[in-house]
């Protein structure tokens, strides 16, 4: 999917919205078990109550790794399921994938061949090497990690050279290697008050915004300090959604959680004169 696409559907669906499919089979509902794939049920249910209402979905790569071979089957009807009955949706790989150059390109071709993923996000400690494999595929995204929301991100992300933070390193060395058609960037939601800097030096990229939500981040200020001409932000939300019911009504509930946030968004969108 191309920038415009991607630009086009948030238009389309006066959203910005990506549902993180973070499905912990330890908190769908019981009665899912008596399926023969109880996670796929729940994303199913999940997806066609939400569809109209998000441009994105991203599966949290652990919850289907944790469960094996059986995981990665269910991670695969998923994405095809996705693909079949809603082909405009756009498709992240939430991987955090890192490694030399060569294991790199293996794992490009996983997520971009095999699993036909739009976006996987990427890692960047080990440098240009490590992310330039993901880079050669046409129409594909790399959405590398800049800004992180969780509590940890201090212990390195901040650190300072001479005045220059390293999130500000990454994103600005990084520019050198892809370009605002095929990378994004992470920025925590809890880190709203970062955005403008951000902004400063990369106005035109697509941000993935994760933390909106459970984790307690602001959507408006996210957008206040984020959103650019063509809104260049995707928030994220999953917990406040997949989980917003635990019933046989868990689906409705999603629907009702993600409706809230897509009404938001589109008044947000509306003040700043793209729909």
């Amino acid at each position: 999917m191309t920038r415009q696409e991607l630009f086009e559907q948030i238009k389309k669906k006066k959203s910005f919205l990506c549902v993180g499919l973070d499905s912990d089979v330890n908190k769908i509902p019981h009665y899912l078990y008596d399926t023969s794939d109880p996670v796929f049920a729940f994303n199913k249910e999940i997806i066609d109550a939400t569809h109209e209402l998000a441009v994105a979905y991203k599966p949290n790569l652990a919850f289907y790794e944790s469960m094996g071979v059986s995981g990665w089957n269910t991670l695969e009807k998923t994405v095809n399921y996705i693909r079949y009955n809603y082909p405009d949706i756009f498709l992240i790989a939430d991987a955090k994938r890192g490694d030399i150059g060569n294991t790199s390109g293996h794992y490009a071709r996983a997520f971009f061949d095999t699993m036909d993923f739009d976006a996987v996000t990427v890692a960047p400690y080990m440098g240009e090497d490590s992310v330039k494999p993901f880079l050669t595929y046409v129409g594909r995204w790399v959405i590398l990690l800049a800004l992180t929301s969780n509590k940890g991100s201090d212990d390195f992300q901040y650190m300072k050279e001479k005045d220059e933070r390293l999130f500000e390193r990454v994103i600005k060395t990084s520019q050198r290697w892809g370009d605002k058609e095929n990378m994004m960037y992470v920025v925590g939601a809890t880190r709203a008050d970062m955005l403008k800097d951000i902004r400063s030096f990369a106005p035109d990229h697509f941000l993935l915004v994760p933390g909106v939500g459970a984790q307690g981040g602001s959507l408006a200020e996210v957008a206040r300090n984020g959103m650019n001409a063509k809104c260049g932000l995707l928030v994220n939300s999953s917990r406040g959604i997949i989980f917003a019911g635990d019933g046989e009504d868990f689906a409705q509930k999603a629907r009702i959680a993600a409706t809230e946030i897509q009404q938001e968004m589109a008044e947000l969108l509306s003040e700043k004169g793209i729909v």
